[in-house]
């Protein structure tokens, strides 16, 4: 009789074991999952931070970026459903935003774009957050490879003119790269088209609640 019982309280005694060890290995996921997220999103704000810090020093910023944001839609301008504008305040007054245009078609696939326009509608700065262009041609558009996307600060709408922005082979007033004309072709319709969006916009985008 007793040897009848014996196999099944067994196979509890396994069973319970196993539950235990995944119950434990659950738990350890679930911890490390949570240290790790919290970790990568503390790294993100960090990249983020130092990007809009290269854009528009934090000398006398009076209000915290990463809330005075707002979002947009509208992908017909900045080829991006759902873009975040970051808003910077100097005491207490509008300052400058931060809109995130994407170039849909460069040469090798969409370009990201961080783009600063100041309050008076001249831009604080333009830089390149991600791109798969070719090396040696089309990266130079990344501000580690040349110092061409500089080109962009203290531009406006009306400086140079509208017919004017574009690059010079197509008889405009911004430099293209020799044997790639499509990548900067791309980037300076992207930020024109910001600086007019931005134009018509901008008591719009500052007024809208975080």
């Amino acid at each position: 009789m007793g040897e009848m019982y014996k196999k099944p309280l067994k196979q509890v005694i396994a069973a319970a074991i196993l539950g235990g060890f995944a119950m434990l290995g659950t738990t350890l996921v679930a911890v490390t999952y949570d240290r790790t997220h919290e970790r990568i999103d503390e790294n993100r704000r960090q990249v983020l931070m130092r990007q809009l810090a290269q854009l528009v020093p934090e000398q006398g910023i009076d209000n915290d970026l990463l809330s005075d944001v707002v979002s947009i839609s509208v992908p017909a301008i900045l080829n991006v459903d759902n873009s975040k504008v970051y808003r910077i305040r100097k005491d207490g007054q509008p300052h400058a935003v931060v809109i995130s245009p994407v170039v849909a078609r460069g040469y090798a696939g969409p370009i990201y774009l961080m783009v600063a326009v100041r309050y008076n509608g001249t831009l604080a700065g333009v830089r390149v957050l991600q791109h798969q262009e070719t090396p040696g041609l089309g990266d130079k558009i990344d501000d580690r490879r040349s110092d061409w996307i500089y080109s962009f600060k203290d531009k406006s709408i009306d400086n140079p003119g509208p017919e004017d922005w574009k690059v010079k082979r197509d008889g405009g007033a911004f430099d293209q790269f020799t044997g790639a004309s499509i990548t900067p072709r791309g980037v300076v319709k992207a930020v024109h088209e910001t600086l007019r969006f931005y134009h018509a916009n901008r008591d719009y985008l500052y007024k809208q609640r975080s």
